[in-house]
């Protein structure tokens, strides 16, 4: 059996705000084709190292590559190039009011490309299908229910052809059957377009029904990696109360009003 391509190597990272220290070390590979959640509570970084990962920030020591370029150092019109590699959906949707879905989806294809306007309308449509909205071309964001604006930030981030999809607490704020739909658009969506899938989320029922691997961030750290399966029988304490959810545990939550004040930045 031949090697998996890495795709997302993460290496020593460390990250600081000032005297807080975000990430401590973080160590992660992510390969090409699977669906990679990273869990963990408020405040453990997993938004910070998804960050990194895209680019957006850089670390205070550590690197990262993505699709085999080293980011740690990239700037400018090279990190935009390679950007056009993945896709990015995000927590808030982040779709522009004044344009319409179809203008939305659209806009990566007509920013980043040179095609006719005649490819990029079939391009959006084929989108517009994958996610289960084709017709919705000409409403506006205003029109639209949180669970259909999630799919079209998707349509969205798919609009490029990506190697690699972000998502950024997908199902965050919306019911468990809107969840369960957003949930099965991304396993449909890495077999279909054969993408890689990272899922940033605290979801626990998100978490077990979508991924492969699931890696677990506490404090910075990387806690625990392993299947869904090698997870709900971990023998580690802490894997076991965030899974659960229980309320007692060693993972203490707002001991202090430091702690308090450093999960609300996170």
């Amino acid at each position: 059996m031949s090697e998996r391509e890495v795709v997302v190597e993460v290496n020593d990272l460390v990250k600081k705000f000032g005297d807080r220290t975000v990430l401590s070390g973080v160590n992660l590979k992510i390969y090409r084709g699977e669906i990679c959640v990273i869990m963990g509570g408020s405040g453990c970084g997993k938004s910070t190292l998804l960050r990194h990962m895209i680019g957006n920030i850089k670390p205070t020591s550590g690197s990262v590559k993505l699709l085999g370029t080293d980011i740690t150092d990239l700037y400018g019109p090279d990190l935009d190039e390679l950007r056009k590699k993945i896709g990015m959906s995000f927590q808030s949707s982040a779709l522009f009011d004044s344009m319409t879905v179809g203008e939305n989806v659209s806009l990566p294809l007509k920013e980043h490309t040179r095609l006719e306007k005649s490819v990029i309308e079939i391009m959006l449509k084929m989108k517009l299908e994958l996610v289960g909205l084709r017709g919705f071309e000409d409403l506006t964001p205003s029109e639209l229910s949180g669970g259909m604006k999630k799919r079209v930030g998707l349509a969205r981030a798919i609009a490029m052809d990506p190697e690699i999809i972000f998502y950024d607490e997908p199902t965050a704020g919306l019911d468990p059957i809107v969840a369960s739909v957003i949930d099965k658009l991304i396993i449909d969506l890495g077999k279909k377009l054969q993408v890689t899938s990272v899922v940033v989320t605290h979801d626990m029922k998100s978490v077990m029904a979508i991924a492969d691997r699931i890696v677990m961030l506490y404090e910075g750290k990387v806690l625990e990696t392993g299947t869904p399966a090698e997870i709900q029988s971990s023998k580690n304490e802490m894997v076991q109360q965030f899974i659960k959810g229980d309320y007692d545990g060693p993972i203490k939550f707002f001991q202090q009003k430091d702690d308090y004040l450093e999960t609300l930045t996170q």
